[in-house]
């Protein structure tokens, strides 16, 4: 009886909504995240308070830290698969270049406006013209949305009721069910294959062409390899057979890079003879999901003309973020791919310390990263990461501070390829958070 007459007080305790509401700080809350997202924080610490999990006094405590960091779903994580470009986790990080560039074209821009005559102007003009510069064997360009969008429009503006010529070879999938042949066919164009899976000369290709030959495409096959007894035709053999040659490089490699020798990029093939090429912009190039068209002019200019173009444009954020991209400093991913394999280990070594310090089962050891995104398949490159038990992939998942690790050999690795140097600290604190007496204690396992 006592019992329950205690409850009875405490939940007569329990402030009103519209009191807690009244808080400057879930005022200023409502005004940068909206009041429903504040109410329903409220009312989680409201019900908590009747369960008795926290007092009726700190209600308005609890609701101001259960408001979600933004008003969107998607929350920041420190990305320590070892995986530079993981499609799961959104692929390449803007530079704080292409950052600052979106805050800037949040509001009304000049996206389609000469301010100088006050006329429309070409939509996302100076970053088309940034990303010829960056590709000056390309006369033209265009960009839409991502990089399948961008072959489909090449399709559905050259190919529509006629036929594409293309290795059996090249006949992709490229995850989750996603097959090349599905999105060629889906544009109204014929599949002329020709050769075998791991041989196709430029001779199959001369045979196949005839009067209904929309062009020559040639995919780089960016996530796997073939190896052994292969041959393929190369961009300039093809260019010779008087076709126009469309090239996916898939990974949006601009210009070759030293370490990724055999990664196509846009500049080697235009010069080669490709007449078009096509590729991602949110994978090798480290800028936001986009899709590059780039090429002979009057292709170009074809393309970007076709009805389909309007549904596939992208918006001022993404223009904003491309070019920001094309000419300011190093992206993120160009950083993580030079990342020195010294400068690493001295990384993992000092964190492994710091947090050996604290009690926590962790050490230093080798790793090694890959590209991902699709690009490069087989390149190894040589890391660091931090070993920690099992049981830490799933409590860091889930902290304060999301963590996305790997599992390999019964131990959490935290690879420190794609992890900005900036971000060491709060990769220790995200550790640490989750380490509580059962994560240190050996003999609960891992």
């Amino acid at each position: 009886m006592d019992r329950r007459v205690t409850t009875t007080d405490v939940r007569r305790r329990i402030p009103r909504t519209d009191a807690v509401l009244g808080d400057p700080r879930l005022i200023e809350a409502a005004h940068r995240l909206g009041s429903g997202a504040v109410k329903a924080a409220v009312r989680q610490a409201q019900e908590r308070a009747r369960a008795g999990a926290v007092a009726p006094d700190e209600v308005a405590d609890t609701a101001v830290a259960l408001l979600p960091r933004t008003a969107g779903g998607l929350r920041p994580v420190i990305n320590a698969t070892g995986v530079v470009l993981h499609t799961n986790l959104g692929r390449a990080s803007l530079s704080a270049a292409a950052r600052r560039a979106v805050r800037e074209a949040a509001g009304p821009t000049d996206v389609e406006l000469d301010l100088r005559t006050g006329v429309r102007a070409r939509r996302g003009r100076t970053a088309l013209a940034a990303l010829r510069e960056r590709v000056p064997s390309a006369a033209a360009a265009h960009v839409v949305n991502n990089g399948a969008a961008a072959l489909v429009l090449v399709a559905t503006a050259l190919a529509a009721t006629k036929e594409i010529v293309i290795s059996r070879g090249e006949m992709v999938e490229i995850g989750d069910g996603f097959r090349l042949p599905d999105l060629l066919v889906s544009t109204g164009a014929r599949l002329r294959e020709v050769g075998t899976t791991n041989r196709t000369s430029v001779a199959d290709y001369a045979a196949a062409i005839g009067p209904g030959t929309a062009f020559v495409l040639k995919v780089h096959p960016s996530n796997f390899r073939v190896t052994g007894f292969t041959r393929a035709a190369g961009t300039g053999e093809l260019a010779a057979l008087g076709v126009p040659v469309v090239v996916d490089i898939g990974s949006g490699l601009l210009a070759p890079h030293p370490l990724l020798r055999d990664e196509p990029d846009a500049e080697t093939r235009l010069r080669a003879g490709a007449s078009l090429v096509t590729a991602s912009g949110d994978k090798l190039l480290g800028g936001p999901q986009c899709g590059l068209l780039l090429g002979r002019e009057e292709l170009v200019r074809t393309v970007s003309r076709h009805p389909l173009a309007r549904a596939l444009r992208v918006d001022k954020l993404t223009l904003a973020a491309l070019e920001a991209t094309l000419t300011g400093p190093e992206t993120p991913t160009a950083v993580a791919l030079a990342a020195d394999r010294a400068g690493l280990r001295h990384r993992a070594e000092r964190l492994a310390a710091a947090l050996a310090a604290d009690g926590i089962d962790v050490r230093p050891v080798e790793s090694a990263a890959s590209v991902g995104g699709g690009g490069a398949p087989g390149v190894t490159l040589p890391s660091a990461a931090l070993s920690l038990p099992e049981r830490y992939a799933e409590a860091l998942r889930t902290g304060p501070v999301p963590v996305v690790g790997r599992l390999e050999a019964g131990r959490c690795l935290l690879d420190l390829r794609a992890v900005p140097r900036e971000d060491d600290e709060r990769l220790a604190e995200a550790v640490r958070s989750v380490s509580g007496p059962a994560a240190m204690d050996p003999a609960a396992g891992g």
